[in-house]
């Protein structure tokens, strides 16, 4: 357990000095840039999502249209 709480602390240290360098050189507030990156992933995953979806029905509505036939006999 400890191990985790260590690699956590690691990554929460230098994840957010990131961010706050980051800030620095834009001349922000780090509040700012983190609530962006946070916004950014949110809509980065909606928008894959929806893309998704969107291939699937198409997906789907090519099967509806184009049956395969077996044979001649089938028309």
């Amino acid at each position: 357990m400890k191990f985790i709480h260590s690699v956590r602390h690691y990554f929460e240290k230098h994840g957010f000095d990131v961010s706050a360098r980051f800030a620095d050189r834009l001349g922000m507030r780090v509040t700012n840039v983190r609530l962006f990156f946070i916004y950014i992933s949110f809509v980065t995953v909606g928008l894959s999502f929806g893309f998704y979806l969107t291939l699937a029905f198409f997906l789907r509505l090519k099967d509806m249209i184009y049956t395969k036939r077996s044979s001649v006999f089938d028309l």
